[in-house]
């Protein structure tokens, strides 16, 4: 059998979008080999649009453009649906109801990489949306038994700034590294035995060297297990 058709909804932001297309197609050439790469579809959004309906809560209005794009990569063929952003799995039940595919879930293969790891308790940095409603941390404490630890008001400010005036921008400045530092470091000081880096974006400024308990990057885990699902049957 052929590979899977990988449906992607991208372009929240692109700069992390781009991520997850190297990410998947790097994977696929080392698995397979030779010249191989991978079979997917990408609807790739104007963010300008999706980050002025999020920083309205018109959340609504958001989850029908979400549902459109799944609809859009489901007629063209996509065998199951990922989601190249960690705030908009706020609408991921939603999505997953108005189509015939399966929603490979970006909280799902991190909790489960993090339990196979025997860790329990950890810290989440992302956006404010993610860190502060219980759509994100809500699934990795019931489905998956994690202790989850957010930052504290002024943190969260920290970090989610960085995100929307810098890393979706494609900036990674050097005090917002430091910053982030600071961040995770607080989080371990209060127990966090590991860091989920719950915004895609955020690997392109930190990495493991930049703290002193294990990262868990959304966007690999995410973009690695839609290849286990891609080359499942093969």
């Amino acid at each position: 059998m052929p590979q899977k058709v990988i449906g992607l909804i991208g372009g929240m932001s692109w700069e992390s979008s781009a991520e997850y297309y190297r990410i998947i197609n790097e994977t696929v050439r080392a698995r397979l080999g030779g010249l191989r790469s991978a079979r997917c579809l990408m609807w790739s959004f104007d963010f300008g649009e999706i980050e002025a309906l999020q920083h309205a809560g018109r959340w609504d209005e958001a989850t029908a453009e979400l549902v459109g794009a799944a609809r859009r990569l489901e007629r063209g063929g996509a065998d199951f649906v990922v989601i190249c952003t960690n705030t908009m799995h706020r609408m991921a039940d939603q999505v997953q109801a108005a189509i015939g595919l399966p929603l490979l879930h970006i909280a799902d293969p991190t909790a489960e990489r993090i339990r196979a790891a025997g860790l329990s308790r950890v810290g989440l940095i992302g956006t404010a949306f993610t860190m502060e409603q219980d759509f994100y941390k809500g699934r990795l404490a019931s489905r998956h038994g994690l202790d989850v630890l957010v930052p504290g008001a002024d943190d969260r400010a920290v970090v989610h700034r960085a995100i929307y005036e810098e890393l979706v921008r494609g900036r990674a400045e050097p005090s917002s590294r430091e910053a982030y530092r600071a961040v995770m470091a607080r989080l371990v000081a209060r127990g966090a035995e590991a860091i989920i880096l719950g915004c895609t974006e955020i690997m392109l400024l930190v990495g493991p060297e930049d703290s002193a308990v294990p990262l868990f990057d959304t966007t690999a885990l995410h973009a690695a297990a839609a290849v286990d699902w891609a080359l499942a049957d093969l």
